[in-house]
């Protein structure tokens, strides 16, 4: 599949920018399409990077393209009025600078021109037309520097805060008591500060813990829990409530766990929050699961897979019929595998289908459906329902039971590949699972293509990778042969700057594949064990996770406690 293909709207704006202005060859475009692929960078800082042109003529076309008017630098004087419109915070919040009013409609320069989000949500905000101008968003960010002052820190903000200020509302309190604690300056802010820290940090997941004598809030960083300074107790019930008024919850509502979402704006880039909430013996329990795309690769080229696994996910999801499995436990990048193995075939010609609990990332082109479980609608309902809609690929969030499991052979028997994820600890417990749900073991055998388990490990810092001699006993626990690593280095991080001393940066997946053939068809038929499926998997090519794992320490990409850890 060709690279732009996978664009996001941003990229192929400028794709297409660089394509019609005619100062950049179409070889030069490829060798910055190949860049961007590579570094995983916007087309635009390597438009930048690459000097084709000057910053002022890129953001002309820029401009052009998008319909704006362009200017080279701010205004040398903005009205005060145009200023006050729009609340410090909140521009500081969207990135965007106000610099002309009257009355009926606002003129704005955005950093990001792109975001056309940020431009609809101050237009329903405040009720005006917004017109908007471009220029280079590093003047822009100079100027919110200057005038805005640099954002707030966590730490800054807890040195500062009056907690003894905010009032509490005492249990059972009314929504409108609750709703006015949760829109009070303060907390705004503070719960502002952690959503924007969180995305900075690039953290996949945000905890709200309230306990007898702290309230805790915790960040989930590559896999592992990092804990913020905490705030005062007094915060814990106003900055709940402030998220569950963001999410659209019922904020009165203590007793059951709810869920819900929410979209906000953070740095003048969007991203997706989803909110879970558990009552617990001291209040609410909250977790915000960041739902950041653009932190998020959905191309099966960029998750780090060994090619001879990229091609056989390709190849399964590429077949007229038949099953592809992915399994692994919770956050091991399972749904993000198959997201991923749908771009490759989502073309106009391919009806792609998803059922999933919920829906985390939006693709154009397939038709997603969240399952309710509150209303009966199940993954073997919709299932059943997806088999009336004509598809040819159809994906399910997870096979749970033995209906859902039946619908699924039976879809694949009819010709539709069927892509799900099961939780188990390896591939070829894939299919003693799914024995033990029920299913005839001659419909695994004549409907499986393929299943694939997964780990995320965490990635040793490139900027403070130290090589190091393993004493004999960490040795031992990998139970490899030592004239094997004979000649190997081994590597840890020691902590710097860039990885927050962790030592650790980013993760990548370690994978091993049964392609169910011929004689892996006849123990499946036969109800084999796992450990005799697994044992012909391997004695067939099969690289096994710990495998796997022995390779990425060789690659000096992790470290042994990380592979010994998860697998």
């Amino acid at each position: 599949m060709e690279a732009r293909e996978m664009f996001e709207e941003h990229d192929q704006i400028v794709l297409e920018i660089l394509q019609n202005c005619g100062a950049v060859t179409p070889e030069k475009i490829e060798r910055m399409v190949s860049k961007r692929d590579r570094e995983e960078i916007s087309l635009t800082d390597v438009v930048l990077a690459s000097e084709a042109m000057t910053r002022n003529r890129f953001f002309h076309l820029v401009a052009d393209y998008l319909g704006y008017d362009y200017a080279e630098d701010m205004p040398e004087e903005i009205a005060k009025e145009a200023m006050d419109t729009i609340e410090h915070e909140e521009a500081r919040r969207l990135a965007v600078v106000p610099i002309a009013t009257d009355g009926s409609s606002l003129t704005i320069i955005p950093k990001d021109p792109f975001n056309f989000g940020v431009i609809d949500e101050l237009g329903f905000e405040l009720g005006i037309t917004i017109e908007v101008i471009v220029t280079d968003p590093e003047i822009v960010e100079d100027f919110l520097e200057e005038y805005y002052g640099q954002e707030q820190t966590y730490e800054d903000f807890l040195s500062e805060i009056d907690a003894d200020s905010i009032a509490e509302v005492e249990e059972g309190g009314s929504t409108t008591e609750l709703t006015e604690m949760a829109n009070v300056g303060p907390v705004v802010r503070f719960v502002n500060l952690v959503l924007t820290q969180a995305v900075k940090d690039k953290a996949s997941d945000i905890h709200f813990e309230p306990f007898e004598d702290e309230f805790k809030i915790r960040y989930r960083i590559d896999g592992a829990l990092y804990e913020m300074a905490p705030p005062p107790l007094t915060l814990a019930v106003p900055v709940i409530s402030r998220i569950k008024v963001l999410a659209d919850l019922n904020i009165a509502e203590r007793r059951i766990p709810q869920d819900g979402r929410i979209k906000i704006t953070i740095s003048g880039s969007p991203v997706d929050l989803r909110v879970s909430t558990l009552p617990t013996q001291f209040g609410e329990s909250v977790v915000c699961r960041v739902l950041d795309q653009s932190a998020v690769s959905l191309d099966l080229d960029k998750l780090n897979m060994p090619p001879e696994i990229i091609k056989n996910v390709f190849s399964a999801v590429d077949r007229p019929n038949g099953i592809f499995i992915v399994t692994g436990p919770t956050g091991s990048g399972k749904t993000t595998t198959l997201y991923a193995a749908l771009r490759e075939v989502n073309k106009i010609g391919t009806k792609i289908l998803t059922a999933e609990d919920p829906v985390e990332y939006e693709i154009e082109g397939i038709v997603q459906v969240p399952v309710n479980h509150a209303v009966g609608m199940d993954f073997s309902k919709v299932l059943r329902a997806f088999l009336r809609q004509d598809p040819d690929k159809i994906m399910v969030g997870e096979i749970r039971d033995l209906e859902t499991a039946q619908i699924a052979v039976q879809a694949s028997l009819t010709g539709h590949v069927v892509l799900s994820t099961l939780h188990t600890n390896d591939a070829a417990g894939a299919i003693t699972r799914l024995l033990d749900m029920g299913l005839e073991s001659f419909l695994i055998a004549a409907s499986l293509e393929m299943v694939l388990a997964q780990r995320l490990v965490r990635r040793i810092c490139r900027k403070c990778r130290t090589a190091y001699e393993p004493d004999h006993e960490l040795l031992q626990l990998l139970d490899v042969d030592p004239m094997e690593i004979a000649e190997k280095k081994f590597y840890f991080g020691k902590g710097c700057r860039e990885c927050a001393n962790t030592g650790y940066k980013g993760r990548l997946g370690l994978y091993e594949m049964i392609i169910v053939n011929d004689s892996i068809r006849e123990l499946i038929t036969d109800r084999a064990p796992t450990l005799v499926i697994k044992h012909k998997a391997v004695e067939q090519g099969m690289r096994a996770l710990r495998d796997d794992g022995l390779r990425a320490i060789f690659n000096g990409d992790t470290s042994i406690e990380e592979v010994l850890k998860y697998t």
